[in-house]
């Protein structure tokens, strides 16, 4: 592996954890908040669709890192070798469902985003609303559709931080690496619940 090639992999690892993965989790507990009912939904998503700097934030702190994250990754998806001789074979179903998750989250992401901001922006809504994600999981394949996409998400982040961390060279014995399978199934757990009880509060 070249110079250029290892700082390419590094960014991609870092911004799947900063800015991507950090935003993530906020969007889902923004979207937690749909279980208090409608209006603390639209009052919730209605703050972060009004900060100050929004466009500016969204591209340069969402968008560019997620393209770059996204693509990059499909790359990986699509040269990466299993290291069974390196770690488990738990360790290497976990690494080919990263990658399959991964190319998954590029449809599911677009596609969501096709059905929320860019309906926005081009004028075919006011705002992200408890309406529109209402009327959109009211079709049931469209609902399953994003538990799929949710549990999918949740699954990526939680099992690329355990990756991040031995990458980073943060947790490089067998002890250190096993706690962080525990924390990260805790993680993956504890977002998978806030995410799909928020789908269930739209429908």
């Amino acid at each position: 592996m070249d110079n250029r090639e290892f700082l390419m992999r590094r960014l991609h690892s870092l911004l799947g954890i900063i800015p991507v993965g950090l935003f993530l989790t906020q969007h889902l507990i923004v979207n937690h908040f749909a279980t208090q009912g409608e209006a603390a939904f639209n009052k919730a998503s209605h703050f972060m669709a009004n900060l100050p700097f929004v466009i500016f934030l969204e591209i340069f702190v969402i968008y560019l890192p997620l393209m770059y994250h996204a693509f990059y990754g499909v790359y990986i998806a699509f040269t990466s070798k299993h290291n069974p001789g390196k770690y488990s074979y738990m360790r290497n179903i976990l690494f080919v469902a990263q990658r399959f998750t991964g190319i998954f989250l590029v449809v599911f992401i677009a596609w969501h985003v096709f059905e929320t901001r860019f309906q926005v922006a081009i004028g075919n809504a006011a705002e992200a609303d408890f309406n529109m994600m209402e009327n959109i999981l009211s079709n049931p394949l469209m609902l399953a559709f994003y538990i799929v996409g949710v549990t999918a998400a949740t699954f990526h982040l939680a099992n690329g931080f355990w990756s991040f961390l031995v990458t980073w060279g943060i947790t490089q014995s067998e002890k250190s690496q096993r706690m962080a399978s525990y924390f990260t199934l805790l993680v993956f757990v504890v977002l998978t619940i806030i995410g799909i009880r928020a789908l269930f509060a739209f429908v």
